[in-house]
C-alpha cells in the first residue's frame, strides 16, 4: 500500500471532510491494515513490551479436525499408559504416637459479683443501646465499632441503637468524579502559535494521546517565533526525543515562555539534555516539570541537569525526583541560590 499522504497545515481539507473512513477500512485487507498500523504507530509505544512484536507463528493447518477421533485416541492412550512402580511397597506399619486432644477441665470461676439492688435492677432493664453506649464511657473500645465508640463518647444521648450485635458497615464517601477530558484542538493551537495569537498565553495538552509526533514536533518548533505564549503543557502525549530536540531548537529562540511542563512522557536522557541546554540561557523560564519519563535517566544525564541549573540564574522550580544525591543535592543549591537573588530584588538589595 502506498505511504500515507501528507497535508500541509494551510492546504484546503475542505474536500476530504465528508470521506467515509469507515468505508475505507472495511475495503482494506488484512495485509493492508497491518502496513497501515505500522505506519501510524511503528513503535507502539502504548502497548506493554510483550505485545509489540508482530505474530509470527502464523502457519497452515496440517489436516481437518475430528474431534471424535481425537477424544478416542487420548482415552486409548490413557488406558495404556502404565502407572509408575512403588519402589518401596506400603507395609501398613504405623510409627509415633497418635494425637489425642487433651481434656481441658472449666475451672470454677467463682460467684458473680454482688452489686446494689438499684444497679442490679437498672442494669436488666437496660437495653443494648445503653449498654452500649455505657461501655464506650467506661472506655471497653474492644466490645464495639470504632463508629460506636466515638458516637457514644461525642453524643449527650442515646446513639446507639442496635446495641452490640449491629452490623459494621464500612464509611460511605462521597464518589470522586473523573476529569473530562481535554477538548484542547491541537491543530488549532499550532495555528495560533505559528500565528503568535496574543489570546494564547496558556496552552494545555495533557493526556492527549492521539496526537501525532510530527504534530507534537511543530507546536514546539512554533515556539521560536511566539512572543505571548507564557505556560506550555505536554505532559502525558507520548513525546519523544524527536519532539525534545524540537522543543529544544523553540527554547533557544524563545524569550517569553515562564512555566514548562513535559512530565510522563517517553523522553530519554540524550533528549533531555538537548532540552536543559537550552534552557541554560532562557531569559524569563522559571518553572520546568519533567518528571516521571518511560526511560530512567541515569546518572550522567542528571549530573549534567545540575551543572546546567549551577550556570542558570532564572529557574525557580523544578520537578524532577533525583535518584542520585550529588546531583541532588547541587540542584537543591542552585534553586536555593536562584530565589534569594529573586527575594534581594524584591527587598532593592540588587539592582
Amino acid at each position: 500500500m502506498a505511504g500515507l499522504i501528507k497535508f500541509g497545515l494551510g492546504e484546503d481539507l475542505e474536500k476530504y471532510r465528508d470521506i467515509d473512513e469507515e468505508a475505507i477500512l472495511s475495503s482494506m485487507t488484512e495485509e493492508e491494515l497491518e502496513e497501515l498500523n505500522a505506519e501510524l504507530d511503528p513503535d507502539n509505544d502504548l502497548l506493554p513490551v510483550g505485545l509489540r512484536q508482530h505474530d509470527q507463528t502464523k502457519k497452515a493447518p496440517t489436516g481437518k479436525l475430528d474431534r471424535e477421533h481425537l477424544l478416542k485416541y487420548l482415552e486409548k492412550s490413557a488406558r495404556e499408559y502404565k502407572d509408575r512402580e512403588d519402589l518401596i511397597p506400603f507395609t501398613g506399619e504405623k510409627k509415633g504416637k497418635a494425637f489425642v486432644k487433651k481434656e481441658v477441665k472449666d475451672e470454677d470461676e467463682g460467684d458473680d459479683p454482688v452489686l446494689d439492688p438499684e444497679l442490679e435492677e437498672a442494669l436488666k432493664e437496660a437495653t443494648d443501646g445503653e449498654l452500649c453506649d455505657l461501655a464506650a464511657i467506661l472506655g471497653m473500645h474492644t466490645l464495639m465499632s470504632n463508629d460506636q465508640y466515638y458516637a457514644s463518647l461525642a453524643s449527650g444521648e442515646i446513639a446507639n441503637k442496635e446495641g452490640f450485635r449491629s452490623v459494621v458497615k464500612c464509611t460511605a464517601y462521597p464518589q470522586v468524579q473523573s476529569e473530562p477530558p481535554n477538548t484542547t484542538d491541537p491543530h488549532e493551537s499550532l495555528t495560533k502559535l505559528q500565528d503568535n495569537d496574543s489570546d494564547l498565553t496558556d496552552l494545555n495538552l495533557n493526556n492527549i494521546k492521539n496526537i501525532a509526533i510530527p504534530t507534537l514536533g511543530d507546536i514546539c518548533s512554533s515556539l521560536a517565533n511566539n512572543t505571548n505564549l507564557k505556560y506550555l503543557s505536554m505532559a502525558s502525549t507520548r513525546s519523544n526525543d524527536k519532539v525534545a530536540l524540537a522543543l529544544a531548537e523553540g527554547l533557544k529562540e524563545n524569550t517569553t515562555l515562564e512555566r514548562l511542563n513535559i512530565e510522563s512522557n517517553f523522553i530519554s536522557g540524550d533528549g533531555m539534555k538537548k532540552i536543559m541546554e537550552s534552557v541554560v540561557n532562557h531569559p524569563t523560564l522559571t518553572e520546568i516539570r519533567i518528571a516521571n519519563q518511560r526511560h530512567s535517566l541515569g546518572n550522567g544525564c542528571e549530573m549534567a541537569i545540575a551543572d546546567m541549573l549551577r550556570k542558570n540564574r532564572v529557574v525557580l522550580k523544578f520537578g524532577y525526583s533525583f535518584e542520585f544525591p550529588g546531583p541532588r543535592d547541587s540542584a537543591d543549591h542552585s534553586l536555593t541560590r536562584n530565589n534569594d537573588l529573586v527575594r534581594q530584588r524584591r527587598m532593592g538589595i540588587l539592582d
